[in-house]
């Protein structure tokens, strides 16, 4: 018993330990901005981490992402090693890191989900000045659901205490001020039709006018001017997981690949498709190439409903694990069996192959779904075969 109430005592002084380590840590860097949101997050922590860098400032970025990545003062970009799952307690490791580096930023995106967490990253661990929160949107509903309403709720734990909030979500944005209200906090709602066409031409990638909006407002708040800020962000390698349009030639037809495997909620297809006019009054064939994960099943009946009910193509192949949900629930929603292919468990090679053979002259397939494992594998696979455009 003696030894058992000895350890917890070593356990507990530890932990008191830790935790003022860590406060002493966070109170070494001067501002502090948290990012949060369904989507856009990875890429709105990074293009904020180059929009202050492009105006002098000494920042350093953490982005969950696609592949978990640090960025430092000195734009090295480096991958966060782990052991077992991730845990919110690698925000304090990071933050050592930051203090060592001597920042005077940090852009963090929030890597919790459960919404306890995420208060506790935020209200314990980050303590941020700034928020973002980029829009709520239905997805990870089995964690922050059962309503999107709730992913509203569960996304406002990351508002700072008596700070400022940046947000281009308009649907809960009343829920949002709300909150913020209780914590002594503006909310500034920005618009992204701010954002120009020629705003966006400087981008290597396809870029969302909401991300660089609300990067813009952040930027402009710490008193970086707009072409400085805009300059930064062109300067940025962008997340593995962002839209990009790639050429490529297949037995004598020419294939535009678009990957849009980071974005996978229904919504966000709706703006992919609007944003790129997607089958509309187009001659090219178009090939959707849905990819499942075997641990988002609930995800994948979700995306069998949508590309039946709502999406445009001549033909889906739905490639990766646990694809016979989604196949089965397409199908019960009106896809016709022609128009739908399960390739599940087979190789890149077989399912690139197999969409060289549905190709004709002119093809445009796009990538959705999901982009961690074999999602990835897809992408570098019709990259390798073609030339980046976008």
């Amino acid at each position: 018993m003696w030894l058992v109430f000895l350890l917890v005592l070593i356990f507990a002084a530890y932990g008191v330990f830790e935790f003022r380590r860590h406060r002493h840590n966070i109170n070494q860097i001067p501002v502090r901005i948290h990012v949060n949101g369904t989507r856009g997050k990875s890429s709105v922590t990074r293009l904020i981490g180059g929009g202050l860098k492009g105006g002098g400032l000494r920042v350093f970025v953490k982005t969950t992402g696609t592949s978990p990545r640090v960025i430092d003062v000195d734009d090295d970009e480096m991958p966060i090693r782990r052991i077992g799952a991730p845990n919110i307690i690698e925000q304090l490791r990071i933050t050592r890191d930051v203090v060592a580096n001597k920042a005077e930023y940090f852009v963090v995106e929030c890597m919790a989900l459960i919404p306890h967490l995420q208060n506790i990253t935020e209200h314990q661990m980050i303590r941020s000045q700034v928020g973002v929160i980029t829009n709520a949107r239905e997805d990870h509903l089995d964690v922050m659901g059962p309503g999107i309403e709730n992913v509203a709720e569960a996304l406002c734990n990351t508002i700072p205490r008596n700070g400022v909030l940046f947000t281009s979500e308009t649907r809960f944005i009343d829920l949002i001020k709300e909150q913020a209200a209780g914590l002594g906090t503006k909310v500034v709602m920005v618009d992204p039709e701010t954002v120009t066409a020629e705003d966006l031409s400087g981008f290597s990638h396809l870029e969302h006018k909401d991300n660089v909006a609300v990067t813009l407002a952040v930027c402009e708040h710490f008193g970086v001017d707009r072409k400085s800020a805009l300059q930064g962000m062109y300067n940025i390698l962008p997340d593995p997981g962002a839209l990009r349009r790639y050429n490529l030639k297949f037995n004598g037809n020419s294939i535009e690949f678009i990957n849009a495997f980071a974005a996978n909620d229904p919504d966000s297809y709706r703006a992919i498709w609007d944003m790129l006019h997607l089958h509309k009054g187009s001659e090219k064939k178009l090939i959707v190439l849905v990819n499942s994960r075997r641990d988002r099943v609930q995800r994948a009946e979700q995306m069998g409903e949508f590309i039946a009910k709502e999406l445009e193509a001549d033909h889906f192949v739905i490639s990766g694990e646990a694809t016979k949900p989604l196949v089965n629930k397409a199908l019960k929603n009106g896809l016709r069996p022609e128009n739908i292919i399960d390739m599940g468990g087979q190789s890149v090679i077989e399912i690139f192959e197999y969409i060289g053979r549905l190709t004709n002259k002119d093809t445009m397939v796009v990538g959705i779904g999901n982009i961690v494992g074999l999602g990835e594998e897809i992408v570098r696979y019709f990259a390798n075969k073609g030339r980046m455009v976008a």
